[in-house]
C-alpha cells in the first residue's frame, strides 16, 4: 500500500497544526460556529446527537497492522472503546472531545493516516473492491488509480467547496461490482478496448439520498493516461453548473438529469478539450511509480490444500459452512481471501471495539502479511491467508466474534448508526437490525434462502444504502414517532437498480414480521436456484405487497 514520503508527512503535520489553531480559536470564542463549520468538516469532524463524531479516512479500505493498533489506542484513550466502520470504508469515532480532536489527528499522522475531506462539500474518500489485487478476474489492480485520484483530489483548491459532497468509486472485476460504482457521483469501471488497451468506462450522476439514481455511462472508454484530466473536466462542469441555491438539488446527479447524460457529456468533452494535454495528464512513469507501492507480498510457492480442507470440512460442519460463506478464491494457488464478519447478533453492524482492532492487527500480522481491508459491507478482510492455515485461523476467530458465517445472507446487514447517534436520523437503525437478526437465527434457513442484501438507513441521506438493498429499510418520522418504509428490488452490482417502495410504513415492532412475510413470498414463488432478486424481478412487487398488507 502507499507509503508517505517527506512531502506527505510535512503536509499532514502542517494540516494538524492548522486545525489545532482553528479549534483553539473556536473554543476561545474567536471563531464563530459558522466560520468553524467548513474548517471542521474538511477535517472530518461533525457534531452529532450526543457528541462530536470524527470520521477517519481509510483510503480504498486498506489498513496496516500498525495503523489498526493506533486506531485501537485512539478508540481506547479518546473515545468509549469502540468505533464504527462505514459503507465508504472509513472509521468513525462517536464520542471524541472537541478539544482533543487535534491530538487524535496528530496521532493519526504518525502512522500515515488522516481525516482530511471525509466530510464537507469536497471530493471524499475514493473507494474500491476489498478484493483488489488478489482476485483472479480483475482487469487490473484498481488501487494505484485510487491512490492517484486521492493525491490529485486532496486539497485541490478548485474543488474545495463544491455545490455538494462528491464521491468516487473504482471497480476492476468483470464478474461483480463490490464497490457499487453506479451509485456514486463518478463510478469508474476498468476495461480494455478492442486493441487491448487499458482504460475506464465512466459513469457519472449516480447517488442515493432523496433522489436516488443509477449513474449513466457518459464515456464508454477513457484511456488510462487521461484519467485525471477527464475527472477534472467533470468536476469543472459540475462546479460551474451545479445548483447552490438548494442543497437538496445540488448533487451532480441532479445536473446530469437536467442536462441529460448526452448533454452533460458534451459539456465535459468540451471542457476536456482545453485541458486534456495539461500537466495533470498522467504519464506511464507516474503510473508505474504508484504501482510500485502495490507490489505482491512475499507469496510462497504453494499447492492448493484441497485434500486437507476436504478432510477438515468433513470433520467439522461449522468450519465447512464458514469456508463456504466467508472464504473466497485467491489468484495465487494455496492462498485464500477471508472475510471477518462484524455482524454477530447483538453487536451493531460495523461496530468494532478497541480490543477487536488490536486482535485484527494481530491476525493480520500472523496470517496476512500485516494488512487488512475494510469492506463496503462493513466487514474486514484478510486478503492473503494460506489455505493450510484456514482451520487454525477459523479457530482463532471464533472467540473473538469474527467467525459468524453469515456473509451475504439476510443477516449480513448494512446499517448506519441511525438515531442512536446521528442528529439527522428520523429513526433508530441498530435495534431494527438486531430484531431482524434475532428473528432469522436459523443458519440453515438463511443458507437455504441464499444471498439477500438487506440494508437499513435511519434517514433519507441513505448512509445505509437502503435504496440498493434487495430489501431496504428506511427510518421515517410520523408526527414524532419512528416508522420504517420498506423497498424491494434494489441492487448495487453490475445490474444496479433502485428499489421500489412497497407501500405505507410500519412501526418498529412490525418490521421483523414484514421481513418474514416478504421472505415467505420468495420461498413460495422461487424456482430452483433462483435468487431473491431474480424472483422479485420475475414476479414483480404485487405479490409481496398483497401478503404484507393483507
Amino acid at each position: 500500500m502507499y507509503v508517505y514520503d517527506e512531502h506527505d508527512r510535512k503536509m499532514a503535520a502542517e494540516r494538524v497544526e492548522q486545525f489545532r489553531d482553528q479549534t483553539r480559536r473556536r473554543l476561545a470564542g474567536e471563531l464563530a460556529e459558522e466560520e468553524y463549520l467548513p474548517l471542521r468538516l474538511q477535517n472530518g469532524l461533525y457534531v452529532q446527537r450526543h457528541a462530536p463524531m470524527l470520521r477517519i479516512c481509510v483510503p480504498y479500505g486498506m489498513l496496516r497492522s500498525d495503523q489498526l493498533r493506533r486506531l485501537a489506542r485512539i478508540t481506547r484513550d479518546y473515545d468509549k472503546r469502540f468505533a464504527h466502520f462505514t459503507t465508504r470504508q472509513n472509521l468513525q469515532l462517536n464520542w471524541p472531545e472537541l478539544e482533543q480532536v487535534p491530538d487524535i489527528l496528530a496521532e493519526l499522522a504518525e502512522v500515515e493516516m488522516h481525516a482530511n475531506q471525509t466530510s464537507g462539500n469536497c471530493i471524499r474518500n475514493t473507494t474500491t473492491d476489498q478484493f483488489a489485487g488478489v482476485q483472479s478476474d480483475e482487469i487490473a489492480d484498481p488501487r494505484p488509480y485510487c491512490e492517484l485520484i486521492r493525491q490529485w483530489s486532496t486539497f485541490h483548491p478548485e474543488f474545495a467547496f463544491l455545490p455538494r459532497k462528491f464521491k468516487v468509486a473504482v471497480n476492476a472485476s468483470e464478474k461483480t461490482d463490490r464497490a457499487a460504482i453506479q451509485v456514486h457521483d463518478i463510478g469508474l469501471q476498468l476495461v480494455r478496448n478492442d486493441a487491448g488497451e487499458l482504460g475506464f468506462r465512466v459513469h457519472v450522476g449516480g447517488g442515493l439520498g432523496r433522489t436516488p439514481m443509477v449513474g449513466p455511462v457518459i464515456r464508454e472508454f477513457l484511456p488510462e493516461l487521461d484519467l485525471l484530466t477527464y475527472l477534472e473536466a467533470v468536476l469543472r462542469v459540475y462546479n460551474r453548473y451545479g445548483r447552490r441555491d438548494n442543497k437538496f438539488k445540488a448533487r451532480i446527479k441532479i445536473l446530469v438529469k437536467a442536462l441529460t447524460p448526452e448533454g452533460f457529456a458534451e459539456k465535459v468533452e468540451a471542457e476536456w478539450a482545453h485541458i486534456k494535454d495539461s500537466p495533470t495528464r498522467l504519464t506511464p512513469e507516474a503510473i508505474e511509480h504508484i504501482k510500485g507501492f502495490f507490489t505482491e507480498p512475499a507469496y510462497e510457492q504453494l499447492e492448493n490444500a484441497t485434500d486437507l480442507l476436504a478432510s477438515q470440512r468433513f470433520e467439522n460442519r461449522e468450519f465447512d459452512q464458514w469456508l463456504a460463506h466467508n472464504v473466497d478464491t485467491h489468484k495465487k494457488p494455496g492462498y485464500a481471501i477471508v472475510t471477518l464478519t462484524l455482524k454477530q447478533t447483538g453487536t451493531p453492524p460495523g461496530d468494532v471495539s478497541d480490543e477487536q482492532l488490536d486482535q485484527i492487527a494481530d491476525l493480520a500480522d500472523e496470517y496476512s502479511f500485516g494488512e487488512a481491508r475494510v469492506t463496503h459491507h462493513q466487514n474486514v478482510v484478510l486478503a492473503d491467508v494460506r489455505q493450510d492455515r484456514l482451520f487454525e485461523l477459523w479457530q482463532s476467530l471464533k472467540p473473538k466474534g469474527f467467525a459468524t458465517a453469515n456473509l451475504h445472507t439476510l443477516n449480513d446487514i448494512i446499517c448506519c448508526p441511525g438515531g442512536d447517534y446521528c442528529n439527522l436520523a428520523n429513526a433508530k437503525s441498530i435495534p431494527v437490525a438486531e430484531a431482524i437478526q434475532r428473528r432469522f437465527d436459523d443458519m440453515d434457513y438463511l443458507y437455504d434462502l441464499g444471498e439477500i442484501d438487506l440494508n437499513i438507513s435511519g434517514c433519507m441521506n441513505a448512509c445505509g444504502h437502503h435504496h440498493v438493498g434487495n430489501i431496504g429499510v428506511l427510518g421515517v418520522d410520523k408526527k414524532g414517532d419512528e416508522f420504517y418504509q420498506i423497498s424491494l428490488g434494489g441492487s448495487s452490482h453490475h445490474d444496479a437498480q433502485i428499489g421500489k417502495i412497497l407501500g405505507p410504513s410500519f412501526a418498529r415492532e412490525e418490521v421483523p414480521d414484514v421481513i418474514s412475510n416478504i421472505v415467505n413470498v420468495y420461498v413460495e414463488q422461487r424456482t430452483s436456484e433462483e435468487s431473491f432478486l431474480d424472483t422479485y424481478r420475475r414476479i414483480g412487487i404485487k405479490p409481496f405487497k398483497e401478503r404484507v398488507y393483507a
